[in-house]
């Protein structure tokens, strides 16, 4: 989504080009990772429930493959923008990188809002999305998931409408699946818990007891809410969340100074994260306008909702008291709300270090489905704790041992490992 001639893909590239700079990377290789390899644009026609024909818009951009198939989020949106699409790709390859799964980035959406849609509708669009792809994904190709606003029940319109085509079964061509056909137990918390763990080595490493923490998050959808919940197992108290009004089109703010009660809240809200504002004011929830979430005074300032939250024209409503950002959004900061963040001498983990639990469980996900054979959730959760741990700690002392921060350090380890496969396979 386009906000204030906000391009996300432009950011996306200039980012790259910083630690391309960094890594010296020849020129070829920089133009080929500038760009993705393949894109698609397609028209998705459905018949809606009065009869008539609507259009939709969809996308599939495939950034690189070079380390494994390319993985990455389907999502609804009625703003989505082809540049939106390229530069979330993009970050797909080096979220898969740093966290040091076999796999590349990819992205795909469609120009539509569930909200206004029936089931019905919203089964035309999914099923329509993969006949306009299937030649070009698959679970040794491309491998979807759900992203902004869709959700299992999409996915397993994908998967059912990939097999009728195919003629096969193949539950590791779409991860994000419900658990009883095929998707994996702790995939609906893995964002926000990996989320939370990447916080807990950040913490430590600053010095500061969870216990002694107050945040503020932006959003309450499915990543927030689990972020928020291990985060309050850990001690942390949040006084702040965000949702979108989409009655009234705009973010509204829901805060309490003794701490957000998780389980009310989730028990007023719409599948979206959208809370009910009525009944929030009822609970003793102080509502105000979307933006307040980031003029908190709190510790930790936890971004879940879309890119560019945290821009130029609002980086200085951050309190002094903030310690700790941790990007849980793809590319939630901008490059000179950037700048500002690391003069206040704000600790920041990038977003794709620290949301790439949401992708390292689909990888858990895949390689259940293609053996066919499931782990508890016990052990995916363990297995999602060691994974994220390491990418925070080599992250980490890469930074330290460079005096560089956290975000360049994960640039820098994630481009170097998909130009050096890129380079191993003779393509530059």
């Amino acid at each position: 989504m386009e906000i204030n001639n906000y391009n996300p893909f432009a950011s996306a590239k200039q980012q790259l080009s910083k630690a391309a700079k960094l890594l010296e990377l020849d020129e070829a290789t920089i133009e080929f990772l500038s760009n993705p390899m393949r894109e698609f644009h397609f028209s998705i026609p459905v018949r809606m429930d009065d009869g008539k024909i609507k259009v939709f818009r969809g996308y599939r951009v495939m950034h690189n493959d070079a380390r494994g198939p390319a993985k990455g989020g389907i999502r609804f949106h009625p703003h989505e923008t082809i540049d939106t699409i390229r530069a979330l790709a993009m970050w797909m390859s080096w979220k898969t990188a740093v966290a040091d799964l076999p796999l590349g980035g990819a992205k795909g959406g469609v120009i539509c809002d569930p909200h206004n849609l029936s089931q019905k509708e919203q089964e035309g669009i999914c099923r329509g999305w993969v006949r306009q792809n299937f030649k070009n994904i698959g679970p040794q190709i491309d491998v979807p998931a759900p992203e902004v606003m869709t959700n299992p029940q999409h996915m397993l319109w994908m998967l059912d409408e990939y097999e009728t085509i195919t003629g096969n079964r193949t539950p590791g061509f779409i991860t994000g699946k419900p658990v009883e056909m095929g998707g994996s137990l702790g995939r609906k918390e893995a964002t926000g818990y990996g989320v939370v763990v990447t916080m807990r080595e950040a913490l430590k490493e600053i010095g500061m007891n969870p216990e002694n923490t107050t945040a503020s998050v932006q959003g309450f959808g499915n990543v927030a809410q689990n972020a928020i919940a291990l985060y309050h197992q850990m001690g942390g108290k949040v006084i702040c969340v965000s949702s979108w009004d989409q009655e009234q089109q705009r973010g509204l703010c829901f805060c309490k100074k003794d701490g957000v009660l998780l389980d009310e809240l989730k028990q007023i809200s719409d599948p979206f994260g959208g809370i009910n504002k009525e009944k929030a004011a009822d609970l003793g929830y102080e509502i105000t306008d979307g933006e307040n979430w980031i003029a908190q005074q709190v510790d930790i300032l936890i971004p879940a909702a879309l890119e560019n939250s945290i821009s130029i024209e609002n980086v200085d409503k951050i309190k002094d008291s903030v310690k700790l950002i941790a990007e849980a959004a793809n590319g939630p900061t901008s490059l000179e709300a950037d700048e500002v963040l690391k003069k206040k001498g704000i600790f920041i983990i990038p977003d794709f270090l620290a949301n790439a639990g949401g992708v390292t469980c689909s990888y858990f996900e895949q390689v259940q489905s293609n053996m066919n054979y499931y782990w508890t959730k016990d052990e995916v959760l363990a297995k999602l704790d060691e994974k994220m741990t390491s990418a925070y700690i080599n992250v980490s002392d890469f930074a330290m041992l460079n005096n560089m921060s956290m975000r360049d350090a994960a640039y820098v380890i994630s481009v170097d490992k998909v130009a050096q496969a890129c380079k191993d396979r003779g393509w530059v």
